[in-house]
């Protein structure tokens, strides 16, 4: 079940990553203008994903995701106790969006056209690629998803890895969230788990040294910020503070902070003003 927290002060140093901007105003009538005037917003994100959206040992959500919604909150001139973080799963992104229970999905969110059909995507703030975590040692020599044939596969469900993956096995296990994956990983009840690289990374991470990464990534997943699908002005804001983040520095300083504890910093993509 998904969960709803508001990040208190106390919860790291949010004022120092991304201060409010003061004296911004928007054009009456724009989501902006909205979120502005009410000085906070509600933004979805994973809890278990290291690196990206997981919560600490107090409850507050941390990770690259998580100082990106920062970096949006602050430009809107919401500090980040403004914010109200909402567990995002890969299965209720879109259900959550349209019914307006989140303003913003920041959630390692994979753009593609089908999404596209019900919600829009600001971004893409991050390119991944889909790799394959297997225990320590690659006992079955997995060197590729062309090795997973026959074996079994857990990912999560209503994931763009999951959909992927079926072009190699039909033998999947879904989960609610990777972190469950680990489990049968370890017990044998599944060869492997597969989902996006720096996903894996986390999990790896913070389980060493259990698991490794196959390091072999075969697909391209940009990592965009979900809100409603007819909010043209809205998107093209986040859009412009993604651009500004790029160029200012703090882009690399969310992710210095966060990811880039494991993961080298790579260079952003170009955001896509479809």
């Amino acid at each position: 079940m998904a969960a709803a927290l508001t990040l208190g002060a106390c919860a790291g140093t949010p004022e120092e990553t991304a201060p409010p901007v003061e004296d911004v105003s928007f054009d009456a009538g724009t989501t902006m203008a909205k979120l502005n005037e009410a000085g906070k917003i509600t933004i979805g994100t994973k809890f278990t994903q290291p690196l990206f959206g997981q919560v600490d040992a107090d409850g507050n959500p941390q990770g690259f995701d998580v100082e990106i919604g920062k970096l949006i909150a602050a430009k809107l001139g919401i500090p980040a106790d403004g914010i109200t973080w909402t567990e995002t799963v890969s299965a209720n992104r879109e259900p959550f969006i349209e019914a307006g229970e989140v303003d913003l999905v920041i959630a390692t969110y994979t753009i593609n056209d089908e999404r596209k059909e019900k919600i829009a995507f600001a971004g893409p703030y991050y390119s991944a690629g889909q790799d394959i975590l297997v225990l320590a040692g690659n006992p079955k020599g997995i060197e590729g998803p062309e090795d997973l044939e026959g074996l079994a596969v857990c990912t999560v469900t209503g994931s763009t890895s999951e959909a992927n993956i079926k072009e190699y096995t039909d033998n999947i296990i879904a989960a609610t969230d990777y972190a469950d994956c680990l489990e049968p990983l370890r017990s044998g009840t599944v060869d492997a788990v597969t989902t996006d690289n720096v996903i894996l990374a986390g999990l790896a991470d913070q389980n060493a040294p259990e698991f490794e990464v196959v390091n072999a990534p075969f697909t391209e997943e940009p990592y965009g910020i979900g809100l409603a699908k007819d909010d043209t002005d809205f998107r093209d804001f986040i859009n412009d503070v993604l651009e500004e983040s790029y160029e200012d520095g703090s882009w690399a300083a969310a992710w210095e902070a966060t990811a880039g504890k494991v993961l080298d910093t790579p260079t952003p993509p170009a955001v896509d003003r479809y």
